[in-house]
């Protein structure tokens, strides 16, 4: 059988709603026109006779299809070839799936369908489903005046925006930064520079940076140079939300007995150094404030330890409080060193579970590798962890913020960590050579989506029988 068409009731037009196409490009789509179609196949031996192949009926969601087997119906002419009477089955195979005579099945975009057995040459196609050209889509236009959308301090549309409070005024992480830096060297209240209001807490705006995005794109005059850039980001200092104390007032109407420094303080940050001096640092009354991640708990924002973690950005106490000595009490919390440590500092004795996209097969027969290589995880991880060093790896699909930035001296969450181990995993299995695997493994054939595949997170069978740890080979090309 050499080529397929189709015939078709119910017809919604003229339009091509779907195909099959080919996975040998010598032949041509099967264009589907109707919502209802039979496929057919011309006979070598008498072009005038058609063979029915299937049904595909349109279902109502427009991005599926009904597919039915109607091989059964078919009254096989004396004439045909001794090669397709020899044929012990009418079956048609949909994503390895058979599918009997006159059974149906749920056919959707990418599926792959074999109309007849595989032993007698039937050619294999892909279902494609059309973009519709007639679907309505509702946006909501706003218009934004850009001038509502500048920097009070440099008078520039925001770049990486930050929002203070309680007054919700923005400005430009660097500029605000450099603000923040000059009040706490003058030991002086933080002021909003818009309005003057005393500043509690600032964060990073990620809705507004959108806005932002959208109003330079649409007018390209408002950027400003890769050179002021550069400089801004220089001067940005604020990566996770910060607390804000707020200098009391001496002065009051009315004479009340006196409050203790942790009365006084506890209102906005439960700080050790907040009434006591550690390491010969002692918080004053503007001192900025981070959150703990982990823990909750306050520390003042200081630049001489690492505070964050540089593949999330988000704060952690730990590495900050282990430096000054400070251990946790009832008053209170203080992380554990583990929660934000170097690369270098680091141990791993298990493979995450965040390893090769969650598939538990592929973890164990990484697991045996290293194992028969007579090998320890921490030495595999140690070597990789060289290798990234050393500019030997692309880091595009390293999950992480900064991941350019990234050496064995940087300070990582304990998650951000297991990130960087099952990166470093991925590169470990697809250099293996193939005689350092175990047997069942070599023999699997690599699946078309590589580790982008979306079934083997919900078909066991699938996840095990086809090799996940590769590149994609089918539909958008992923490094």
């Amino acid at each position: 059988m050499e080529k397929g068409e189709s015939s078709g009731s119910n017809s919604s037009g003229d339009d091509i709603w779907a195909k099959l196409v080919p996975l040998d490009s010598r032949y041509s789509d099967i264009e589907l026109r109707s919502n209802e179609m039979t496929i057919c196949s011309e006979i070598k031996s008498s072009p005038s006779e058609k063979q029915e192949w299937c049904k595909i009926t349109r279902e109502k969601d427009q991005v599926s299809a009904l597919m039915q087997n109607k091989s059964l119906k078919l009254k096989i002419p004396k004439y045909l070839t001794p090669v397709f009477l020899q044929s012990s089955s009418n079956s048609i195979t949909v994503d390895d799936v058979v599918v009997q005579e006159d059974d149906t099945t749920i056919i959707r975009c990418g599926s792959e369908i074999i109309l007849g057995p595989e032993a007698d040459g039937f050619m294999r196609y892909r279902f494609k489903v059309m973009p519709t050209k007639d679907i309505s889509t509702k946006q909501l236009k706003i218009i934004l005046d850009p001038e509502h959308a500048k920097c009070s301090i440099c008078l520039n549309v925001w770049h990486d925006v930050v929002t203070v409070a309680p007054c919700l005024h923005n400005f430009c992480n660097g500029c605000f930064s450099e603000w923040l830096k000059r009040c706490q060297k003058k030991h002086a209240s933080i002021l909003c520079p818009h309005c003057r209001a005393v500043v509690q807490f600032v964060g990073r705006n990620h809705f507004l940076h959108s806005i932002e995005e959208d109003i330079l794109q649409s007018d390209s005059s408002l950027r400003r140079s890769s050179e002021d850039i550069a400089l801004l980001d220089s001067y940005s200092s604020i990566k996770s939300p910060l607390v804000i104390g707020s200098r009391r007032k001496q002065n009051r109407k009315r004479a009340r007995a006196p409050v203790d420094d942790d009365e006084e303080n506890a209102g906005y940050s439960p700080c050790p150094q907040c009434g006591t001096e550690y390491a010969g640092f002692r918080c004053n009354q503007s001192t900025v404030h981070l959150q703990c991640q982990a823990c909750g708990g306050m520390m003042p924002s200081r630049s001489n330890t690492p505070q964050h973690c540089v593949g999330c950005d988000r704060a952690f106490c730990g590495a900050y409080w282990h430096s000054m000595g400070v251990n946790g009490s009832d008053a209170y919390p203080v992380c554990n060193h583990e929660t934000l440590k170097s690369i270098t500092e680091r141990a791993v004795s298990r493979i995450p579970f965040l390893a090769h996209e969650k598939n538990r097969h592929e973890q164990d027969i990484t697991e045996k590798c290293i194992r028969q290589m007579g090998r320890s995880l921490q030495d595999v991880i140690s070597e990789w962890i060289t290798k990234l060093n050393n500019r030997e790896l692309d880091r595009t699909r390293l999950p992480l913020n900064h991941s350019e930035m990234i050496t064995p001296q940087t300070h990582l969450c304990s998650d951000c960590y297991d990130k960087l181990v099952s990166f470093l995993l991925y590169w470990f299995r697809i250099t293996l050579p193939k005689h350092l695997l175990p047997p069942e493994a070599v023999q699997r054939e690599d699946c078309w989506y590589g580790y982008t595949c979306r079934t083997q997170h919900h078909n066991e069978e699938h996840a095990r029988k086809r090799n996940h740890v590769c590149r994609p080979t089918r539909g958008t090309r992923i490094p």
